[in-house]
């Protein structure tokens, strides 16, 4: 060996020894508060981006410390002080970087997610360029078709392992299969000591390269789609309470100014800067994020459950597709119907989600997916509902819906389909000729609300039924036919009690601030519903 080659392999190690390190700090500082504190006061920020600094000659470290600042930079002010204009310059090469192989892609989308995140230290002239720099990235992530990548890339791999078996085919050939060693021919002349064929592939490292190219793309769609969802919310609740807080939009007729201080929102208010909306519209967002919703293409499917160490990537296809539904809630929550294509776009998006949902059986089965599909749906619906745009699913078709969810396991899902109940039935109410369908609804609102063990779910069929039943002629029929004011009057106490007893210990300080506004409108709406009731019987 060389000096110049034994050099470069002592670099090689030294790297390789790095970028394992850089991951082991990447996955305790996502585990630990206490280690991104570490992190912010021992200048490991300065160390990891003399190495995403390397990124031309080392890409994989390059991702691994993209990972890592991507982690740490999130809700970190104290960090980002540290963040000098030679370190943006850092982070602004690697995400501009002319280089287009999936690798990259995928460094340049993780590090547009740190950028984002670095968002507050960025000078208000430099924030629109630098906005859009980041969503051009996302929107050419978003372009490349993941089916056809992962077909191609599958059909690359098993030419080159063709090729190659050819190619020792053919030396096997040339050279002739009975290579006998010199030294045993002599000693024992009536035995032939074959040695072992060598072939070119033993000569070379063994390489999943398609494979890794495949993954880092599939890898950079995913977090593409996860940074324009942070884009969209709002950063007071964290992931995990997107599902659980909750509560309806105010009533017409009996909840006007009922809302407390607190709110019961799902999310604080969400809002969208200038920069954000245009560019989020100028890319076609939108389009591509729709087009993601779609499920992975059957034949790429197809491909990796042939093969074991592809089929892991049937997995990512479908959590692509899980992430852009949830993408597509926040858009269709922010944007004006407008910028989403017009209310005929709105009911096209309602068939598609429909067919989506519909096209497969055991779709309850499926818990990621009706997560995501049914808080896409519940967006829609409301945005659909507040402009009086028409209805695309019938209501037997959200019945079936929230029939199968409300036994889930997961409170998301839940939430989500009484929402949608809720949601539909405040329309119905107002049109006439739905008195037994709002009946259907009202019975099952009132069992999911005095049966489901999570107070959070009790507390939106609660709303719902505020909602559904706050106005309209045929809602106050119906309400009376199935004895909603009785069985509401003979909960009422469980209610209170039950957030007495379990709120401080299962339930965190916004959650309670919900229920407790909930609590106070079912007191409220029992008044109401005892005005309705006497001049409907009287």
């Amino acid at each position: 060996m060389s000096p110049q080659e034994k050099k470069d392999q002592n670099r090689n190690s030294i790297e390789n020894i790095a970028n394992e390190a850089v991951n082991v700090l990447w996955n305790i500082c996502e585990c630990s508060s206490r280690a991104v504190s570490i992190f912010n006061k021992e200048g490991c920020l300065e160390i990891v981006l003399k190495y995403l600094s390397r990124f031309s000659t080392n890409v994989d470290l390059a991702i691994s410390v993209a990972y890592c600042l991507q982690t740490v930079t999130e809700d970190n002010p104290e960090l980002l002080k540290s963040f000098s204009a030679p370190a943006l310059h850092v982070l602004e090469s690697a995400m501009l970087s002319p280089v287009s192989s999936m690798e990259y892609i995928l460094l340049k989308t993780l590090v547009a997610g740190t950028i984002w995140n670095l968002k507050d230290i960025i000078p208000s002239k430099s924030q629109a360029e630098i906005i859009n720099a980041i969503l051009k990235i996302l929107s050419e992530v978003l372009e490349m078709d993941a089916g056809e990548t992962v077909i191609q890339m599958k059909e690359t791999e098993t030419q080159r392992i063709k090729t190659a078996a050819q190619t020792e085919d053919t030396l096997q050939n040339v050279n002739g299969d009975d290579l006998i060693e010199d030294d045993e021919m002599e000693e024992i002349p009536h035995r032939r000591k074959v040695r072992r064929k060598t072939f070119i592939s033993d000569l070379l490292p063994p390489t999943d390269k398609e494979l890794r190219e495949t993954i880092a793309l599939l890898t950079a769609q995913q977090t593409a789609l996860e940074i324009i969802v942070n884009m969209c919310c709002s950063e007071d609740p964290t992931d995990d309470e997107w599902e659980e807080l909750s509560s309806s939009d105010e009533s017409d007729a009996f909840m006007e100014n009922s809302l407390s201080e607190c709110g019961g929102q799902l999310l604080s208010p969400l809002c969208l800067s200038h920069e954000v909306h245009t560019a989020l519209t100028n890319y076609l967002i939108p389009k591509k994020i729709f087009e993601k919703t779609a499920f992975p293409n059957s034949i790429a499917v197809d491909v990796c459950s042939r093969n074991p160490s592809w089929k892991p990537l049937i997995r990512k296809m479908s959590t692509i597709q899980c992430r852009a539904l949830v993408c597509l809630q926040s858009l269709v929550s922010l944007l004006d119907v407008d910028h989403l294509g017009g209310p005929a776009a709105l009911q096209t998006l309602a068939q598609h989600l429909s067919q989506l949902l519909f096209s497969q059986p055991d779709f309850a089965k499926h818990v990621d997916f009706l997560e995501a599909i049914s808080s896409a749906l519940r967006a829609l619906l409301q945005t659909v509902a507040s402009k009086n745009i028409p209805q695309c699913m019938t209501p037997d078709q959200l019945l079936t819906l929230c029939r199968a969810g409300v036994h889930s396991s997961n409170v998301g899902v839940r939430v989500n389909v009484v929402s949608i109940l809720g949601i539909t039935g405040s329309v119905l109410a107002k049109e006439d000729g739905t008195l037994d369908t709002l009946k259907t609804i009202g019975c099952f609102l009132l069992e999911v609300a005095t049966k489901d063990p999570s107070l959070v779910v009790a507390g939106e069929a609660l709303d719902a039924l505020f909602d559904v039943f706050a106005d309209g002629k045929e809602a106050e029929r119906a309400s009376v036919q199935i004895k909603l004011l009785s069985a509401l009057k003979e909960f009422q106490p469980v209610f209170k009690m039950k957030i007495r007893k379990e709120g401080r210990a299962k339930y965190s300080p916004d959650q309670l601030c919900v229920l407790d506004n909930v609590k106070m409108n079912l007191r409220r709406f029992v008044a109401y519903q005892e005005t309705v009731e006497k001049r409907l019987t009287t």
